[in-house]
Order: structure tokens, then C-alpha cells, then sequence
């Protein structure tokens, strides 16, 4: 069952979604986009949060839709540091588009630091 509103996931015996208040709906008839690992790849990694959002916001404005993993670990209780490695997904037919801009970012990011 899922929610048409939030897209959440529920097990059988649950009809209605804990946090829209609607009534829920086999997966079978659900006409959005659910999201599937294995439609995703990882198009660029980094330890920098802010340089994951901009390359995503660079991508979103090409119309490339994107998804930021972020693998922080709070066991790590250290006030400056950040030990996460953040990761930017695309969909696998947006791939090459997407590895395209972000190359073409990064090359213009090096040319502006070398000149």
C-alpha cells in the first residue's frame, strides 16, 4: 500500500497514511514516480555538502533530477569536523548529460583558480 499524497510505503493491514490522514492505495495503481535504487547512479561524490547542492542545483536547472545521499555519522561527535561523504545520484538515462556538466563545471572551477 502507499500513500498517493507522500509516496510512503506501508505494510499490509494499513489503510491509512500516519502522516497525510488519507486513505492509502495498492503500489499497483499508484501513477507517480516511485523512487528504485536501481534506476540511480552515483554521478559525483564529495566530503563538501555545499558543492553536492550546487552541482545538483546546476543539474535541476539542465532538468536532470537528482537525489543527495548523505552518509553522516553521528557517532562522531566532533564539533568542526564532518566526516560524511555526500553523494549526488541522477537517473541512469540522465548519466552522461549530467557527468558532461559536471565535468564542464569542474574544468571552468580549475581554469578560474589556475588564472
Amino acid at each position: 500500500m502507499i500513500c498517493p499524497n507522500c509516496e510512503s510505503e506501508y505494510i499490509d493491514g494499513i489503510t491509512t497514511c500516519a502522516d497525510c490522514s488519507i486513505e492509502l492505495i495498492p503500489v499497483e495503481e499508484f501513477k507517480g514516480n516511485l523512487v528504485t535504487p536501481s534506476d540511480w547512479v552515483i554521478a559525483y561524490t564529495s566530503m563538501d555538502p555545499i558543492e553536492v547542492d550546487m552541482l545538483k542545483a546546476n543539474l535541476e536547472g539542465g532538468e536532470i533530477e537528482c537525489l543527495i545521499l548523505s552518509q553522516k555519522d553521528s557517532s562522531y561527535n566532533i564539533s568542526n569536523a564532518n566526516f560524511s561523504l555526500v553523494k549526488l545520484l541522477v537517473k541512469k538515462s540522465d548519466a552522461k548529460t549530467a557527468m558532461a556538466i559536471i565535468n564542464d563545471i569542474n574544468d571552468r572551477a580549475e581554469e578560474d583558480e589556475e588564472g
